[in-house]
C-alpha cells in the first residue's frame, strides 16, 4: 500500500523538514543575501538537473518578481561536452541547486563561475558534496537522508532556500514571517488531500495526461509531471497555459486528463477562461488550487489553503506527490524503487 511505502513518509516529513531549515539556515541564506548585495549582483545563472530544475524555474519567477533579477539556466553541455563555456558578466552569481551534489555537469558550472571571478552559491543536501567545494556560500538543505528514489522533502527544502533568499534580499520581513509559518501550511495541505488515494484508482489506466501551470507555478507543473512519469510511467507533458495554446490544445478530446494548477493570484482570471474553455471540449480536469469557484470546475479536486501566489508552489506540489505515488500503487507498482532510475545520476 501506499501509505507504508518510504515515499509517502517522506512526503509526510516535508513540514518538519522546513521547519529545521527555517531554524537552522536562516543564517547561511542572510550571508548569501548580503554577499549578493555586496558584490552588486545583477543577474543569476542557476545550474541544476531533474527535480532540483523545477527549483530553479521557481527562482527564475521569483527572483525576477520580487528581486528584478534575471535569472537564467544553464545548459551543462556547454561546459562539459563542448567546451565552450558562456563568458558570465563580473556582476553574475553561479548558483547550483542538487540534492546530491554530485553531478559532474553541474559542479563544473560552478568552478567555470568561479574561475571566472564570479560569486558562487550551491543549495544541497551535502555539505562534503564536489558541489559545496566550489561554492562560496553553502546553504544546507538538511532534509536528512531521502531513501525514496523519487526526491519530494529535498525539492520543498529547495524551494523554501530560494524563497526565503528572495525575502532576505528584499528586506521583507513580512514574507519571512510567513515563511516561519509555511511549515504548518503543508501541514494543513497533507491534511485537506487525505483522500487522494480514493481519487488515483479513478485514473488506473491512463496513459497520457498533460500538466498545466503558469507564473510561479510553471515549476510545480514540471515537477508534478516528473513526478507521475518516474512514478507511474505514465507520459505526463508539463506546459504552460499560454504554451498549450499554442499548437498542444489539439491534443484535447473528451475524457483527456489535464492537471490544471490555478491557484489565486494574478494570473487567475487568466486561468479560469481556459479552463472553462477545456471544460467546454470535455477534458477531464483534475484542479489544483485554493480558489473554490475553480476548484468546482474540475471533476477531480486537489484543494490548498489561501496565500500569496509566491508562496503557493510550497503548496501545490503536496497534491501532486500523493496523486503519482497513489496512482502508482494502484497500478501494483514499487513507488520507492521506479524501474530503470537510481537516486544519484551523475551526468556530463
Amino acid at each position: 500500500m501506499g501509505s507504508e511505502s518510504i515515499l509517502f513518509r517522506e512526503i509526510h516529513e516535508q513540514p518538519d523538514v522546513i521547519e529545521r531549515f527555517a531554524q537552522l539556515e536562516q543564517g547561511p541564506v542572510r550571508n548569501l543575501a548580503a554577499g549578493m548585495r555586496g558584490a552588486g549582483i545583477r543577474q543569476v545563472v542557476v545550474a541544476a538537473r531533474g527535480t532540483s530544475d523545477n527549483a530553479a524555474r521557481y527562482a527564475q519567477y521569483l527572483l525576477g518578481a520580487n528581486n528584478r533579477l534575471p535569472v537564467m539556466l544553464t545548459t551543462p553541455s556547454l561546459f562539459t561536452l563542448y567546451r565552450q563555456p558562456p563568458l558570465f558578466a563580473p556582476d553574475t552569481l553561479v548558483l547550483g541547486i542538487s540534492q546530491s551534489g554530485r553531478s559532474p555537469d553541474i559542479v563544473s558550472v560552478l568552478a567555470e563561475g568561479r574561475r571566472q571571478g564570479c560569486v558562487t552559491a550551491a543549495i544541497t543536501n551535502y555539505a562534503g558534496s564536489p558541489l559545496a567545494e566550489q561554492a562560496d556560500h553553502l546553504v544546507i538543505l538538511g532534509a536528512g537522508e531521502e531513501r525514496s528514489i523519487a526526491a519530494t522533502k529535498t525539492y520543498i527544502a529547495q524551494l523554501y532556500a530560494v524563497a526565503l533568499l528572495s525575502a532576505h534580499l528584499a528586506d521583507d520581513a513580512e514574507g519571512i514571517a510567513m515563511l516561519e509559518g509555511a511549515p504548518d501550511l503543508v501541514r494543513q495541505t497533507l491534511s485537506m488531500n487525505s483522500d487522494v488515494e480514493r481519487l488515483a484508482e479513478r485514473y488506473r489506466y491512463v496513459r497520457d495526461c498533460v500538466v498545466v501551470g503558469r507564473g510561479f507555478n510553471y515549476s510545480t507543473a514540471f515537477e508534478i509531471a516528473l513526478k507521475i512519469k518516474e512514478l507511474t510511467y505514465t507520459l505526463a507533458e508539463p506546459y504552460s497555459s499560454a504554451d498549450f495554446l499554442h499548437g498542444p490544445v489539439s491534443l484535447i478530446e473528451p475524457a483527456f486528463p489535464v492537471i490544471m494548477v490555478a491557484p489565486q493570484g494574478v494570473l487567475l482570471p487568466e486561468l479560469k477562461p481556459f479552463v472553462r474553455q477545456l471544460r467546454g471540449m470535455d477534458a477531464e480536469l483534475l484542479c489544483v488550487s485554493n480558489d473554490p469557484e475553480l476548484l468546482r470546475l474540475g471533476r477531480t479536486r486537489f484543494p490548498f489553503p489561501t496565500v500569496p501566489e509566491w508562496l503557493s508552489p510550497l503548496l501545490a506540489i503536496i497534491p501532486g506527490q500523493l496523486f503519482a505515488l497513489f496512482l502508482a500503487t494502484a497500478r501494483d507498482f514499487d513507488p520507492d524503487r521506479p524501474r530503470t532510475i537510481q537516486k544519484v545520476t551523475e551526468t556530463l
